[in-house]
């Protein structure tokens, strides 16, 4: 079986308010379950990348392996979130 990693989502910018509540420094975990509290439009346009660095995938554009930058669906809004692959020792200090 894959090795599965634990994703860190981190809101890292946006234009204006959301109308989803999310701030800049809003943080969600992906572990076995979806983030609680997290947009579905954003989540949804997130699972491709997601799913890529969950099981060890990366992105040649990015300088850093495991680690990816995208944005939600909102074009006034433009919620930009840092995907990261999380290492098993940051995993053992995170709660379920």
């Amino acid at each position: 079986m894959a090795e599965v990693y634990d994703i860190k989502i981190t809101l890292i910018s946006q234009i204006k308010n959301c109308p989803a509540g999310h701030r800049v420094g809003d943080v969600f975990y992906i572990k076995r379950h979806s983030p609680g509290g997290m947009c579905m439009g954003a989540l949804n346009s997130l699972m491709p990348f997601i799913t890529a660095l969950r099981f060890g995938g990366s992105f040649f554009w990015e300088k850093q392996e495991g680690v990816g930058t995208f944005c939600c669906p909102d074009p006034e809004v433009v919620n930009t979130f840092r995907l990261e692959r999380i290492s098993r020792t940051e995993q053992d200090n995170i709660e379920a």
